[in-house]
């Protein structure tokens, strides 16, 4: 039964990570289409409704928000392994993978509410119609 368990487990956690590598590849492709269609001329006005730059900095942001959210399946996984490591050398090496991830994360949000404080229109919330 035990063995079972532990089976279980690390299959949730190859899941875990093959749905991380899913939500980057797919976040990639998305970012890589949005960039290519900045080269368009007059496109990065319509996509945002400001200058290219702004353009940019959304194609930059979206990107990074999805990968802050495949780095937490990512954590997800390393917490899953952690559960069945049989040998603390095992646990020692998980837990420096959660560290370098969990820090990777804390940089990236960083990062992206700084961006998000720069721009104009705050994070990504539509325009409000004037009540005057």
């Amino acid at each position: 039964m035990e063995e079972t368990i532990k089976a279980f487990t690390l299959w949730l956690a190859v899941g875990t990570e093959a749905a991380a590598a899913l939500i980057i590849g797919l976040a990639t492709i998305e970012a890589v289409l949005s960039a290519l269609l900045l080269f368009v001329p007059g496109a990065a006005s319509r996509i945002v409704g400001e200058g290219p730059q702004a353009a940019k900095e959304q194609v930059r942001l979206k990107l990074g928000r999805w990968l802050a959210v495949a780095l937490e399946f990512e954590l997800g996984a390393d917490i899953l392994r952690t559960a069945v490591a049989p040998t603390w050398s095992e646990i020692g090496q998980l837990a420096a993978i959660a560290a370098i991830r969990t820090i990777l994360n804390y940089f990236l949000q960083q990062e992206i509410d700084k961006a998000e404080r720069r721009s104009p229109a705050g994070p990504s919330t539509p325009p409000t119609a004037d009540p005057g």
